[in-house]
């Protein structure tokens, strides 16, 4: 059984193989090749890629129908299965050869346990599948939280520049559904790092679909969002001396009940309270021809 805690340190074992094997140089013999049927070899159930691209896939397989398998598969026996192989690397490859109707498959056999394999399944779909951008990020945040690595050691190993690893990440702050929209490629990387910061992303995202607008003007739409609205003046609460002794004077002029609030320098409002249509007679009588 594989030892569950995280390894520190380099990327392990694991990526050590997949680099052995499938970064041969040109014209570079394989090692320890063989050819299997293709029933015999199954996927990985752990497989972190989901979405294989229809057309992709129909593509490669043009491809392998007129010049063969170049790169092998790699797998390993199954954990319980004696007759099966499991996929390590090379899933994509497995998939076209059956569109293809290729009948066996050149593959590399390795005895990994079961987190070496998912750690170069992360490792392998990284470097060598058309990952879309939150396919790309999880894959990064399996690799630092399973195994331990750093951003800065992951940029290092898989050639990539720590930003952008970075910038990814923050995408699985998004919300499901924004992600959704990502995965679907409704959205790209660049709408959705814009859209990060904004008071309400999923809205947002939508409305960004919807206009079809760019990222530019996905960037400018977040900040008019995030930016605080002008304020109201507010009415004091506190009245100082003068004004509560002007409001008890007018009160018993009109013997009717006057409020008086401030905004500052901007203004204010004085509230008359009359209790019946007389009163309110009175009030008309006295602002009309004067206290």
């Amino acid at each position: 059984m594989a030892d569950p805690k995280p390894r520190r340190g380099g990327l392990g074992r694991g990526l050590s193989a997949l680099m052995a094997d499938v970064e041969l140089a040109p014209g570079a013999a394989p090692r320890a090749q063989q050819s299997l049927p293709v029933e015999q070899i199954i996927p990985n159930p752990d497989q972190p890629r989901r979405q294989f691209d229809p057309d992709a896939l129909n593509e490669l397989a043009a491809s392998l129908r007129n010049r063969g398998v170049l790169q092998p598969l790699i797998v390993r026996p199954h954990p319980s299965e004696p007759d099966l192989y499991q996929i390590v690397a090379g899933e994509r490859r497995w998939r076209a050869a059956q569109i293809a109707q290729l009948h066996e498959l050149p593959v590399l056999i390795r005895e990994l346990d079961d987190t070496e394999v998912l750690e170069i399944a992360l490792i392998e779909n990284i470097q060598r599948a058309d990952l879309n951008p939150i396919e790309e990020a999880a894959s990064f945040r399996q690799l630092m939280d399973r195994f331990g690595h750093t951003q800065e050691r992951l940029a290092e190993a898989l050639d990539k520049s720590r930003s952008h690893i970075s910038n990814l990440l923050r995408l699985l702050n998004l919300p499901d559904q924004v992600q959704g929209f990502v995965r679907d490629g409704k959205l790209t990387a660049g709408h959705a790092r814009a859209l990060i910061t904004a008071p309400d992303p999923t809205a947002m995202a939508r409305k960004v679909i919807e206009r079809n607008l760019s990222v530019r003007e996905t960037e400018a739409l977040a900040r008019q969002a995030t930016q605080p609205k002008p304020e109201t003046p507010r009415i004091r609460s506190e009245k100082d001396a003068d004004t509560l002794a002007l409001e008890s004077d007018l009160s018993a002029q009109l013997r009717m009940r006057v409020k008086i609030e401030h905004a500052g320098h901007d203004g204010g409002r004085m509230t008359i309270t009359y209790r019946d249509l007389d009163q309110l007679d009175r009030l008309c009588q006295a602002l009309g021809g004067g206290l």
